[in-house]
């Protein structure tokens, strides 16, 4: 009996290895939107590990915390390294993420039958906020401090629950060492989660199969190819032929990532703002507070929304209804097609709008306000709200495009 017999009687591992990469057969005609669900999985497994590292050196604790990130900067072997790498790979997580994001807006990976992927795609989407969230405020710099302060706040605004919630994330009435100690525990673990999540994600994606550039269900067209007669026809195994092309895409990607570690790792401010090379210091407020860049278009409809009797209540609505819009889209697109390839001139102009608004949007999160950049950040958020609303009126009228029976190239 071989090893591999051995352990196949005790646990299905080559079954798992058939079913989800050599004997998965997945639509022939993938192109570069493709890589970005692998790369992702990369990032997350290399953003573990680098946090592993740095937590063997890191001290959760308000008097050391600033000089523990320095002593991992400066005293530990590779210490500065395994930093850049993880600060930079937590924007690159998101740049990957909103990437793969796009590609289902671009395809309709969201709808039938894959409104579950989706979901699963969006509580990922939220815990890595999270992960995020509750490692923004550990390196104890300026920024950290009052970026957290002020987040934290927001959810005082909220009616009945608000000042309870913001003490009990706190774990006292002001950001202090309870607080950091509680932030580091949830960074820790919540990763964790992701892998989870990640996993039910693919397992959902490979019970229905994976859409296409034609948003066309391959497991209803005909059957047989060379590789097997019950695979569908317009297949070909994930492995080895998209392993080989997720490699080549992941060497690209890493290429950028070295250089940006290496030569720029603070990327002018929005990887690592300057004022974090600063110690906390709670009696000295920062000139402009703001979030790191992947949460600043939520951060610019926050400040979008006027105050009312002094309270900012409405804004932390706006900014949680800006995130739960992306959960209700399966049911929004009205298309009889999926593919922006065969969707018509008003839901392209519509999806090209709405992906202008958010960056838009994310600069001038970044951006102190101003009268004038705060009426932009109005419009933009009117936009941002109306691709969602409306959507199930538009993409209903919009002229499309008869869809081919099989996969084009």
């Amino acid at each position: 009996m071989s090893f591999i017999d051995w352990v196949d009687e005790r646990f299905p591992a080559t079954k798992v290895w058939k079913e989800h990469f050599t004997e998965y057969y997945a639509p022939k005609n993938f192109n570069f939107w493709y890589f970005f669900g692998s790369l992702a999985l990369v990032v997350l497994v290399l953003q573990i590990i680098t946090g592993l590292l740095l937590a063997m050196n890191y001290k959760p604790d308000a008097e050391l915390a600033f000089a523990s990130v320095e002593y991992i900067m400066r005293d530990v072997w590779g210490g500065w390294f395994v930093r850049y790498m993880h600060s930079t790979g937590a924007s690159m997580f998101f740049v990957v993420i909103y990437l793969h994001m796009f590609r289902g807006l671009l395809y309709g990976s969201y709808r039938n039958p894959r409104e579950l992927i989706w979901i699963f795609g969006m509580v990922i989407y939220l815990a890595m906020m999270a992960t995020a969230f509750f490692g923004y405020l550990l390196p104890w710099g300026q920024m950290s401090f009052w970026g957290a302060q002020v987040i934290v706040n927001l959810f005082e605004t909220l009616p009945f629950i608000g000042a309870a919630l913001s003490e009990w994330i706190r774990g006292d009435y002001v950001i202090s060492d309870i607080t950091l100690n509680r932030f580091f525990a949830f960074h820790f673990l919540i990763p964790f989660i992701l892998l989870g999540l990640v996993f039910l994600h693919i397992v959902s994606l490979h019970k229905v199969g994976s859409n296409n550039p034609d948003g066309i269900e391959i497991k209803k067209g005909p059957k047989g190819n060379k590789w097997s007669k019950d695979a569908p026809a317009d297949s070909i195994p994930f492995h080895p032929y998209y392993t080989v092309k997720d490699v080549m895409g992941l060497v690209v990607f890493l290429i950028f990532f070295i250089i940006i570690v290496f030569f720029m790792p603070e990327m002018g401010g929005y990887f690592l703002e300057q004022p974090n090379f600063e110690p906390a210091n709670p009696l000295k407020t920062p000139d402009h507070i703001a979030p790191v860049w992947y949460f600043t278009p939520y951060y610019a409809i926050l400040r979008a929304v006027p105050s009312f009797a002094g309270t900012q209540v409405w804004g932390v609505l706006a900014m949680g209804a800006s995130i739960a819009m992306f959960f209700i889209l399966p049911w929004l697109d009205r298309s009889p097609v999926k593919s922006i390839r065969y969707k018509g001139p008003i839901f392209k102009s519509c999806l090209t709008v709405f992906a202008i608004s958010f960056v838009v949007l994310g600069y001038l999160g970044t951006q102190p306000p101003t009268p004038g950049l705060t009426l932009l950040a109005q419009v933009f958020s009117i936009i941002y709200f109306a691709f969602f609303l409306l959507m199930p009126i538009y993409s209903k009228m919009d002229k499309t495009k008869p869809v081919p029976e099989r996969l084009t190239k």
